[in-house]
């Protein structure tokens, strides 16, 4: 009975042992024992070169393929490098994207690197999106004004016929921003006549301000004296300048046989106004000696190109006679010019109904 028992609990495995332990392990000596060994207990171990990727996509690819199977997700392609595509050369991604650089020749152009402009004289680079901005900016505020908004300090001097624009009185008492404001349309006046002489602290300017921008400015002084203009001085000594400046050059090239000859016309040079009366030059302008007295000198007067034959210098003179003074008004004829271009001359003998008006000589700005 013990022995049905036991062989009912006997597991079929344990009936027969496996054939391995059944065979008696060999008997080898200390020499076989090494050479059974390095025989039979070798391990090798296999490697397999994994193939170079084509693409970054397709390692991106291949790495959320294999992200899922481990349970990891994927990750996000982006658009960039979708409309970019990258490569991969010797360890390096390099971009396929190319740039591209406007290159130009220079060939002699007298205009290469800069153009001027023949209206406001700024210089620029054309084809450089800042630099013609930055023109197209200037050339507006040049030839229409510079922008003038409302202040709540600014002093309006009231006129009669003022339907086109106001008149703005400005001093040097004033706040920073009116006089900020004062300095950007001193530097365009300074483009036509000259610079570092226009204003200083006596003065008084007037603004003639229209649709928002300045069109007009006139910059008054208080003076003691003044002098009577010769009738006709300016065009006599004008014309007189320009014949003897016209004189033609006649000059000779010879190149053995070969006679070259040429004629030179001397360009008439400029007249500075502020050096007439100081007597280094010729003389455009031609005064009586005797000095009479005189309360207000016209020191500089302007107008945008856009705004001139609007009567705009007529109404900043009138302007002038009413406010300057307290208590009484100038007549046309007292006000003094500075030495004038020829322009300046046709205002004044226009403004004052006679080709003797006055003129005086302005002090320098610093004095």
């Amino acid at each position: 009975m013990q022995s049905k028992i036991s062989s009912f609990f006997k597991s079929p495995s344990s009936s027969s042992p496996p054939k391995c332990l059944q065979e008696d392990p060999p008997s080898f000596s200390d020499d076989g024992l090494a050479i059974w060994q390095n025989s039979q207990h070798q391990f090798v171990n296999t490697y397999a070169r994994r193939a170079a990727p084509k693409s970054i996509l397709g390692d991106q690819r291949s790495e959320g393929n294999k992200g899922q199977q481990r349970g990891v997700l994927p990750k996000l392609i982006s658009k960039d490098s979708c409309s970019e595509p990258e490569t991969e050369v010797c360890g390096k991604v390099l971009n396929k994207k190319r740039s591209y650089a406007q290159f130009h020749l220079d060939l002699g152009q007298s205009d290469f690197n800069l153009r001027a402009c023949s209206t406001c004289g700024a210089k620029y680079a054309p084809g450089d999106e800042g630099d013609e901005k930055e023109h197209k900016i200037f050339h507006k505020n040049y030839t229409h004004g510079i922008q003038f908004k409302f202040f709540r300090s600014e002093r309006v001097v009231h006129m009669p016929c003022s339907e086109a624009g106001r008149i703005v009185l400005v001093l040097d008492s004033d706040p920073p921003a009116l006089r900020n404001k004062l300095q950007e349309v001193i530097k365009m006046m300074e483009i036509e006549l000259g610079d570092g002489w226009i204003f200083h602290k006596l003065c008084k300017v007037y603004l003639f301000v229209s649709s928002q921008r300045v069109a007009g400015c006139l910059v008054a002084e208080p003076i003691k004296e003044a002098f009577k203009v010769l009738t006709g001085s300016v065009d006599e000594t004008s014309k007189c300048a320009a014949k003897k400046n016209s004189r033609p050059i006649s000059t000779t090239l010879q190149f053995g046989e070969v006679i070259l000859q040429r004629e030179a016309m001397k360009k008439v040079t400029a007249v500075d106004s502020f050096n007439v009366i100081n007597g280094t030059h010729n003389g455009a302008v031609v005064c009586e000696e005797e000095a009479v007295p005189a309360l207000c000198g016209i020191r500089a007067i302007w107008v945008t190109p856009s705004n001139r034959r609007k009567r705009i210098a007529s109404q900043l003179l009138d302007a002038v006679r009413r406010s300057f003074c307290m208590g009484f008004v100038l007549e046309q004829s007292q006000l003094a010019f500075s030495p004038p271009t020829s322009a300046g001359k046709a205002l004044a003998s226009s403004y004052a109904g006679t080709t003797s008006f006055l003129a005086y000589k302005p002090q320098n700005a610093g004095s």
